[in-house]
């Protein structure tokens, strides 16, 4: 089983970048998708994107499309986030997750092996 840990989040300002990172540990990291999700303060977590197996395919939720790109480097068994042009409602705790296979690339519930989360805060 996959075990994620998520890192690159802090600070930043309304239209700047962060490069997200999700290491995984185990020798079945090529053969998951793994998507990213985002909770703020008081709200669901929710779906940011996903990527599949390959890297090949991703997916992304509307209001990220066009400024977020998710990456992975099966080698490095890490999945990257960039994310460009960022939004004060961008702010929340970003996840990493291990899709199970046969799922959707979406639901909350499809996704397992959550990382500890990284806090991203965007100032106005």
């Amino acid at each position: 089983q996959v075990q994620l840990a998520e890192s690159g989040g802090g600070l930043v300002q309304a239209g700047g970048s962060l490069r997200l990172s999700c290491a995984a540990s185990g020798r079945t990291f090529s053969s998951v998708s793994i998507g990213w999700f985002r909770q703020a303060p008081g709200k669901e977590r929710e779906f940011v994107g996903a990527i599949n197996r390959a890297g090949d395919s991703t997916y992304y939720v509307e209001s990220v499309q066009g400024r977020f790109a998710i990456s992975r480097d099966n080698a490095k068994n890490t999945v990257y986030l960039q994310m460009n042009s960022l939004k004060p409602e961008d702010t929340a705790v970003y996840y990493c997750a291990a899709r199970r296979s046969g799922t959707t690339y979406y639901r909350v519930s499809d996704f397992g092996s959550w990382g500890q989360g990284t806090q991203v805060t965007v100032s106005s």
